[in-house]
């Protein structure tokens, strides 16, 4: 009975009606498309993309140089030199991210005491030249500057989950 019933699928292609089927019904079915560039999907503020180094209200960074983001990096994206400065604190004097290494888990931003690296939910970035995938601490501190209203929404708005 068994050989019977498989050679009757197998002449009514019974396997090809049911996704054909499925085709069909998958046609008329509503669409969830979004036209991307003018169109786009709501993000959490917890999304991590690009980095950011953020300053104080009185325009001094925050960065401590503990060095705490380059030793907890899975990826060993971040470098970091250190130096003392005038007053006798301890300054970066270079704070490099590899972003083709990075890959965007936010132990850094964990790791940070004073909450100077973050990451913002910029995703829309791209690289033309070699080298445009490292971004310098001149770089991160402007993203800080331009973004810092966002950064701040975002950060109280997951304050209370902390």
């Amino acid at each position: 009975m068994s050989r019977m019933r498989t050679w009757l699928k197998t002449f009514l292609l019974i396997e090809l009606l049911r996704g054909m089927a499925v085709t069909i019904r998958q046609f008329f079915a509503p669409k969830v498309t979004l036209n991307y560039p003018e169109e786009k999907a709501p993000q959490s503020p917890r999304f991590r993309g690009l980095h950011a180094l953020r300053r104080y209200p009185n325009g001094q960074e925050r960065c401590i140089a503990c060095k705490m983001c380059e030793a907890v990096c899975p990826a060993q994206a971040i470098t970091i030199d250190s130096d003392v400065s005038e007053d006798g604190t301890r300054r970066t004097t270079r704070y490099d991210i590899d972003l083709f290494k990075c890959i965007y888990c936010g132990f850094c931003e964990e790791a940070c005491p004073v909450d100077a690296i973050v990451e913002t939910r910029i995703h829309e970035y791209h690289f033309e030249n070699r080298g445009e995938n490292v971004m310098t601490k001149e770089k991160l501190l402007a993203v800080g500057d331009r973004y810092e209203a966002m950064i701040a929404a975002d950060k109280s708005a997951d304050a209370p989950y902390r």
